[in-house]
């Protein structure tokens, strides 16, 4: 299933956050989106689920127009984990994985129980979400969209809340949902994390698409001076580089 936005654009509170901005994203891929702030990152995110609708162009999943499918199609396909997800009741961290399986309908005990094993939060699964770190409620709102089993899964800033320990080990989940085919799509502003980890990487500015490619490719020290206005370099190897500014 690919999905793809083609001349996208959107206008928010007056102002125009994307523009005519096309890709075609792989299953089976993370991808990696960048850009200084303001860029249009949220904004292609949210788009890409159907949450926002376009003033121009199309997002389409398998070639179907996202808003043409029936929502429990589309929600049993596209998981989204956006950057702050407010939890309206506190309830146990069970019953909160448990909310991603509405879209199919049944009790999904195994995918339930399979997702919080997944975010290490086996420990936690039956106390309030109330009681719960920002890291620890990050990991069980990504638990939630896991036990939904989606062919999707795109998610802002997943790994802000998170020590360095916590997001190796949600960047290891999401590389294990990608190997099994399901395509990843995250918003990124740690650019070693994106280099290191991510197969592919868009970069906006000003709502348009600066670079699209590898991760060594899109961002290169002439991209990143483009799009944060920074002079940097890379150090390290491949899997390890570390980002100097000056």
């Amino acid at each position: 299933m690919i999905l793809s936005c083609e001349n996208l654009s959107v206008v928010r509170q007056g102002k125009r956050v994307l523009r005519d901005l096309s890709c075609d994203l792989r299953p089976g891929d993370i991808t990696a989106i960048c850009g200084a702030n303001g860029a249009g990152k949220s904004t292609l995110l949210s788009a890409l689920g159907n949450l926002i609708a376009p003033e121009e162009g199309t997002v389409t999943l398998s070639g179907k127009p996202l808003p043409a499918m029936h929502p429990l199609t589309r929600a049993r396909n596209i998981g989204y984990l956006p950057q702050s997800a407010e939890i309206g009741w506190d309830v146990s961290v069970a019953n909160l994985v448990a909310l991603g399986r509405l879209p199919h309908r049944d009790a999904g005990a195994a995918e339930i129980k399979r997702a919080i094993h997944s975010c290490a939060m086996d420990d936690f699964a039956q106390r309030p979400v109330s009681t719960l770190s920002g890291g620890e409620k990050a990991r069980a709102l990504l638990a939630r969209v896991l036990a939904g089993e989606p062919q999707w899964i795109l998610a802002d800033e997943p790994l802000a809340a998170l020590d360095i320990a916590h997001q190796l080990a949600l960047l290891r989940v999401l590389q294990a949902e990608a190997e099994s085919g399901v395509g990843v799509v995250l918003v990124l502003h740690d650019l070693a994390l994106a280099m290191n980890h991510a197969d592919r990487v868009l970069v906006l500015r000003e709502g348009q698409l600066l670079a699209d490619g590898a991760p060594e490719d899109a961002l290169s020290p002439e991209n990143i001076a483009a799009g944060w206005g920074v002079s940097a370099r890379w150090l390290g190897e491949p899997g390890a580089r570390a980002l100097m500014v000056s």
